[in-house]
């Protein structure tokens, strides 16, 4: 008897729906499978090690000539006040006599009223030709007074009185004291006319013209235009590496090749340039600072120049760049080699870097001049690295500003020409 059971009925249609996608999948995975694991190796290749690329330069010895940086105001080498020796009323003035007005010497500059010191030199002329007639008379009745004494006392020496030597005397002194008295009128009588002493400028004017001034007054400030000085402070190191003779005592100035100077200042846009030279230095230290002053002079300051450059004024701020000595076979390196201040970045021929310690014996805004620490021959490193550990491996590329492929290029070149 046939049993109908649905339910067998039902799983197997289940079983068959789910057969078709069940083997799709089991397909579909056998044949990633396959790829996956069929799928060749890759090539693996040998990672090579990146150094750090840097140029380097080779130390040589060489002359270093230092300069010195200072700074300074410019003065005139000479300052005077212009002092009227007579009292009178001013009534003349040069056109020169204005503020910033040149002058030449001996130029006459303003006149003060004569008239008072001629009538006294009239005055003394009048009293000198009295003086000298009251003399010739005194020794006419001197030499008749001694005549008449020998006539009546032959052999016999006249007393003082009878011969009139007193009285001969005091003629003589009248007459030297009215010369002298022609003398002081004339030359009061000369000072009436004020002439510039050298050449120069006004630098500040007191009077002028129509005004009575009296013996002793300031007439005007001025200064001399021949050369100008700059007073140029230099610490007690710097001192050490300039060449001024030093004076003493009963010596007698040493002539000897100065130092120059380079003196710059800056007008609007524009920088302008003068040359100098170093004069003299002042005889004690400045005890604030402990510097010493040097001078330096520029001649004929205020002469016009070719170029249309502005004379270098009295009062103007330079700064100064001075001529120091030579020194001779030292190691010099840019200062900004110099890293943190504190050691300088040397590659060796192996390309392994060392980073040295230095001692500095000069240095300035540009450069180091090395005493001890490097020495020539030594490969400095230019490459700035970020952080150049003692030890590390760098490939140089640049060597003296040559590429280091063509400089082996040159080399292999040059070696073939020889064998040939």
């Amino acid at each position: 008897m046939y049993i109908y059971n649905h339910h067998f009925v039902n799983g197997t249609m289940f079983i068959l729906r789910m057969l078709p996608p069940l083997v799709v999948l089991a397909v579909s995975a056998g044949i990633c499978y396959w790829i996956f694991w069929s799928e060749p190796a890759p090539r693996k290749f040998p990672q090579k090690e990146t150094l750090p690329e840097v140029s380097v330069y080779t130390l040589e010895p060489i002359d270093y000539q230092v300069w010195l940086h200072s700074q300074g105001t410019v003065q005139a080498r000479t300052e005077s006040s212009l002092v009227s020796e007579v009292r009178g009323k001013v009534v003349n003035v040069a056109p020169a006599f204005r503020v910033g007005g040149f002058f030449e010497q001996g130029e006459t500059l303003l006149e003060i009223d004569k008239r008072d010191y001629e009538t006294a030199v009239l005055s003394a002329e009048a009293t000198l030709a009295r003086a000298r007639l009251a003399l010739a008379e005194e020794e006419a009745n001197a030499a008749q007074a001694r005549t008449d004494w020998e006539r009546l006392n032959p052999g016999v020496e006249p007393p003082e009185l009878v011969s009139r030597k007193p009285q001969l005397a005091q003629a003589k002194a009248d007459v030297a004291s009215a010369e002298a008295r022609v003398e002081n009128a004339s030359l009061n009588l000369e000072r009436t006319t004020i002439t510039a002493p050298y050449a120069g400028r006004i630098l500040e004017k007191r009077v002028d013209i129509g005004q009575f001034v009296n013996s002793g007054s300031v007439l005007a400030e001025i200064y001399a235009v021949d050369y100008a000085e700059i007073r140029l402070p230099l610490s007690e190191r710097e001192i050490g590496y300039i060449n001024v003779p030093e004076l003493y005592r009963n010596d007698s100035n040493p002539v000897l090749p100065m130092p120059t100077v380079n003196l710059t200042t800056t007008i609007g846009n524009e920088t302008l340039h003068w040359a100098g030279r170093i004069v003299r230095a002042e005889g004690a230290f400045d005890v604030q600072s402990r510097q010493l002053f040097f001078v330096a002079q520029v001649d004929d300051p205020y002469r016009k120049q070719g170029d249309g450059r502005p004379p270098l004024k009295v009062g103007s701020f330079v700064q100064a760049q001075i001529e120091g000595e030579v020194l001779e076979d030292v190691i010099v390196i840019p200062r900004e080699l110099y890293r943190k201040n504190e050691y300088v970045v040397v590659i060796e021929d192996d390309g392994i870097l060392r980073r040295k310690s230095i001692e500095i014996e000069w240095s300035d805004e540009e450069s180091l001049v090395v005493s001890s620490g490097l020495n020539p021959g030594d490969r400095v490193c230019l490459t700035h690295l970020s952080f150049p550990s003692e030890g590390m491996k760098v490939a140089v590329v640049s060597e003296d500003g040559i590429d280091v492929a063509n400089k082996s290029a040159h080399q292999g070149a040059d070696a073939k020409q020889v064998v040939r």
